[in-house]
This record gives structure tokens, C-alpha cells and sequence, in this order.
């Protein structure tokens, strides 16, 4: 399978990316979209969600209700992404190590989490029965 992707920049610092059918915009300078870095956490986030749902469902949790996800990045010098760290909220009431488990199994699903140097790895906490 190959994912296939059309970015195009007019002028200035927007650039318009034709996703499938899906048209995502992007700005540098956080005027007329999220700028990349934004746009990488809000990515890692979505992914890491449906991520802890099936990890959910394979620790026998069929039902987690609301998850939130609070991301933090801090941006070095150089506006490089140096630390992510994710606060997830659920909605189930899960033990401290039922929790654990969950993301754990999370982390091995999660493709963006794959797909980022280990480094910059999310630091994740959680607290569950959030809602």
C-alpha cells in the first residue's frame, strides 16, 4: 500500500495538502492553519487514540467511553520538537496497572509512534474514571 500525498505552497509559508479527498492546511506562522509542529502533535494524538482503543479491547476493556488526550511539546532554539508528553483522560474506571497495560499495548499500535524517533516518544500519564 502506498499513502499518497500532494503538498503545494502558492506563496508565503501556507502549504495545501490533498490528502485522499481531504484537503489539509498547514501554515508556519499559525495564521491560516496549525503550524507543522502543532500539526504532528494533534497527528500523534489522533493516532494514539484508536491506538489505546484496541489496546482497550485486547486487555478485555471493550468499552474506555470519552478518551482525551493533553499534549504538551516543548520547542528547543530552533523551533525543533525536543520532549512530547501526553495526559490521558478516560472516562473507564481502570486500575493503575490495567492503565498501564493499555498503553503499553497502545504504543506497539500506535504507527506514528513508530514512525517517531524514540527520543521524542511521548512521556504518557493517565488518570481514568475522568469523566
Amino acid at each position: 500500500m502506498t499513502i499518497e500525498v500532494t503538498s503545494t505552497s502558492e506563496e508565503g509559508y501556507v502549504t495545501r495538502s490533498r490528502v485522499g479527498d481531504f484537503e489539509l492546511t498547514i501554515d508556519a506562522t499559525d495564521e491560516e492553519g496549525p503550524n507543522p509542529n502543532a500539526t504532528l502533535l494533534a497527528d500523534y494524538a489522533s493516532c494514539f487514540i484508536p491506538a489505546f482503543r484496541v489496546g482497550g479491547q485486547k486487555e478485555g476493556f471493550d468499552d474506555l467511553g470519552r478518551i482525551d488526550i493533553d499534549v504538551e511539546g516543548d520547542i528547543d532554539d530552533e523551533d525543533d520538537l525536543e520532549a512530547i508528553r501526553f495526559h490521558i483522560l478516560v472516562e473507564a474506571d481502570l486500575d493503575d496497572d490495567e492503565l498501564d497495560a493499555v498503553i503499553e499495548r497502545a504504543e506497539d499500535i500506535c504507527h506514528v509512534h513508530s514512525a517517531l524517533r524514540e527520543g521524542l516518544h511521548a512521556e504518557i500519564t493517565g488518570e481514568t474514571g475522568a469523566f
